[in-house]
C-alpha cells in the first residue's frame, strides 16, 4: 500500500498557509496588462538578477560549472546583456558551450564539455527561490517523467499570460471546463482558472480516480483543494470520471451552456478534443459556440478540421510543466499551430546560424527562464521540440499585447530508430492521421507508431490500428505505409527499403496507447 511521505506533508501544509491569499486576490485584466507591460519592457535586467541569485550564488547549479568553463563571470554577462542583447548573449553563451539537451536536462545522460564532465539532473536544476506548494510531474511523452515543485506564485504568474489570451479571444463570456488525469497537473489548470476569478464548472476525469493501484495523494489532493477553497469562498468541483470512448457527459455539458447564450471553454489535450467532436457528429449534435484550448500534442490541421466541422472552434497552446506556458495560439493564423511566444517568461534562440558541436536540430528551442518563480532554472535548455519562426506580422490581439514573435510547426526533434535508420515524428504525421485513414478508414485517433526491442535487443515497429477501423488486409496497410514514409530517392526511400527487407514493421490490431498524462501522441518509444 502506497503512502504519504513526509514531503507529501509538508507539500500540503506550505499549500494551506499560502491558498487564502491566492484565491482571495484573483488576477484583474488591468493587473495582467500592467504585469505583462513591465515584464516586456524589464527583460534583460529579470534575466540577469535571475541569474545572479539562481545561479551564480548557487554552487550546486550546473550552469555555474558551464558558464565557469566558457569563462563567463557575472560582470561578464551583464555587461553583455546590456550592450549586444539577452538573445544574443545566450546565442554567444550556446556557442561556448553554455546548453543543455533534453537527455542532459533529464539526467539520462552525463554534460560533456570537451573533457569536462559535469552533473546535471532535475534535483540539481529546480529553483531555489521556487517555494513548493503542489508537485506535479512533466508528461513523460518521451520517457521518464520528472517530478515538478510547484509555486503558488508561478501560478500566478501563468494567469496573467492565461487572462489576456483569453480576453483577446472571446472576452470574460467563457465558462471554463477542464478533462484531463488525476493528479496536480489538473490541479495546476484548476488553480490556475481560480487565480483569473473564474473556477472551472467542471473537472472531467479520463481516469476514475477511485480506481484501484492510484496513489492516494491523487484523490487528497483534489480533496484538499477543494475543501481549501470552500473555506475560503471559492466553490471547486470534484472532477468527474468520463473515459475518453464515452466522452456524452462532456457533450451534453457543452450543448447546454451555448444553449443559455454562454461560451463553454473545454481545457484539454489535442486529441481529446478531437474525440469529444468525433462523437458530437456522430451524434448530429452542434458544437456552435464551444471553444477548446489545446495541446499536448501536435496540433495539425486534420485535428482542427474535425473539431471545426462541429461549428466549435480551438487554440493551441504550447507549454511545459517543467516551464509553463512557452506560446499560445495566434488568432488570426495562417497555419494550424502558429502560436505567439510568451518572451515575458522565456527567452528562446535556436541553433541555427550557430556554431557548437551539441548535436541538436537547426530549428530546435533553447528556453531561458525569466520568471522568479519556475519551477526550474533553464539557461539554453532543450526539451526536444523545434519549430519555425513565422516571418510578418498577424495584427491580431496577442500582437498588439506585445506577444510579436510568432512560431509554427512544433514537434519534437526526438529520432525514432529501427535497423539504423531513424526520421523525426514530423515525417510520420502526415502519413497517420491522413493517408492512412482515407485509404482503410477510421480517424486520425485510430493510428499509432510503436518502438519496442526483442529480449536480444533487436529493433522493431509495430503500426496500431484500432479494432474500431474494420476488417482490413494487414499486408495492404504496412505496403500503404512503407510507400508513404519512403516517397522520394533519398534517406527516406532508403529507410523504407530497408524496413521493408528486415521485415521490421508489423500491424498490430490495437488501440493507440496512451502517455501517462493522457495524450495520444503519433509515436510511442521503446522502453528500455
Amino acid at each position: 500500500m502506497d503512502f504519504f511521505s513526509l514531503n507529501d506533508l509538508l507539500t500540503g501544509i506550505n499549500f494551506f498557509k499560502k491558498i487564502p491569499s491566492f484565491l482571495h486576490h484573483p488576477v484583474t485584466l488591468e493587473e495582467a496588462r500592467r504585469t505583462i507591460r513591465r515584464r516586456l519592457e524589464n527583460r534583460p535586467t529579470d534575466f540577469c538578477a535571475l541569474a545572479r541569485t539562481a545561479i551564480y550564488d548557487n554552487p550546486r547549479s550546473p550552469y555555474l560549472r558551464l558558464l565557469r568553463n566558457a569563462g563567463c563571470r557575472y560582470g561578464d554577462l551583464e555587461n553583455s546583456v546590456r550592450k549586444i542583447g539577452l538573445e544574443e548573449t545566450l546565442g554567444a553563451l550556446f556557442e561556448e558551450g553554455v546548453y543543455l539537451t533534453v537527455n542532459e536536462f533529464k539526467g539520462r545522460v552525463p554534460v560533456r564539455r570537451g573533457d569536462k564532465i559535469i552533473a546535471a539532473a532535475p534535483s540539481l536544476l529546480r529553483n531555489p527561490l521556487s517555494r513548493r506548494h503542489l508537485q506535479a510531474h512533466s508528461s513523460g511523452s518521451g520517457g521518464r517523467s520528472v517530478p515538478v515543485l510547484i509555486d503558488l506564485d508561478y501560478v500566478r504568474e501563468r494567469a496573467a499570460n492565461h487572462l489576456l489570451a483569453l480576453e483577446g479571444r472571446n472576452g470574460r463570456a467563457w465558462i471554463p471546463a477542464i478533462w484531463g488525469v488525476p493528479g496536480n497537473t489538473d490541479m495546476v489548470r484548476a488553480l490556475e482558472l481560480c487565480a483569473l476569478g473564474a473556477p472551472p464548472r467542471r473537472w472531467f476525469s479520463q481516469v476514475d480516480p477511485r480506481s484501484p493501484g492510484l496513489h492516494p495523494r491523487y484523490r487528497w489532493s483534489a480533496r484538499m483543494m477543494r475543501w481549501a477553497g470552500r473555506v475560503w469562498g471559492t466553490d471547486i468541483p470534484a472532477p468527474e470520471y468520463v473515459p475518453l470512448d464515452d466522452p456524452g457527459t462532456i457533450i451534453h455539458w457543452l450543448v447546454r451552456v451555448a444553449a443559455c447564450g454562454q461560451i463553454p471553454h473545454l481545457v484539454t489535450w489535442a486529441s481529446s478534443a478531437v474525440r469529444v467532436c468525433r462523437a458530437a457528429a456522430q451524434a448530429g449534435m452542434d458544437l456552435s459556440r464551444v471553444q477548446f484550448s489545446i495541446g499536448g500534442e501536435p496540433v495539425t490541421e486534420a485535428k482542427l478540421e474535425t473539431i471545426r466541422s462541429t461549428g466549435a472552434t480551438a487554440v493551441p497552446r504550447f507549454m511545459a510543466m517543467e516551464c509553463g506556458y512557452i506560446a499560445y495560439g495566434c488568432l488570426k493564423a495562417s497555419f494550424s499551430d502558429e502560436l505567439h511566444v510568451f518572451d515575458d517568461m522565456h527567452a528562446i534562440i535556436q541553433p541555427k546560424g550557430l556554431k557548437s558541436g551539441h548535436g541538436l536540430s537547426p530549428n530546435a528551442l533553447l528556453l531561458t527562464t525569466l520568471r522568479p518563480a519556475a519551477p526550474f532554472i533553464l539557461l539554453n535548455v532543450s526539451l526536444g521540440d523545434q519549430a519555425e519562426r513565422c516571418s510578418g506580422t498577424c495584427g491580431c490581439p496577442l500582437e498588439k499585447t506585445g506577444w510579436t514573435g510568432r512560431i509554427r510547426q512544433v514537434r519534437s526533434f526526438e529520432k525514432m530508430t529501427a535497423g539504423g535508420m531513424t526520421f523525426l515524428d514530423t515525417d510520420i504525421i502526415k502519413v497517420l492521421e491522413e493517408i492512412l485513414p482515407a485509404r482503410f478508414g477510421g480517424s486520425l485517433l485510430d493510428y499509432q507508431l510503436a518502438e519496442e526491442e526483442n529480449p536480444a535487443g533487436e529493433p522493431r515497429l509495430r503500426l496500431l490500428i484500432s479494432p474500431s477501423v474494420g476488417p482490413l488486409d494487414p499486408l495492404a496497410v504496412k505496403e500503404v505505409f512503407l510507400e508513404a514514409i519512403g516517397r522520394g530517392s533519398g534517406a527516406e526511400r532508403v529507410m523504407s527499403l530497408q524496413w521493408r527487407e528486415g521485415d521490421y514493421l508489423a500491424i498490430d490490431r490495437k488501440s493507440p496507447g496512451l502517455t501517462p498524462s493522457g495524450k495520444i501522441i503519433h509515436y510511442l518509444p521503446a522502453r528500455r
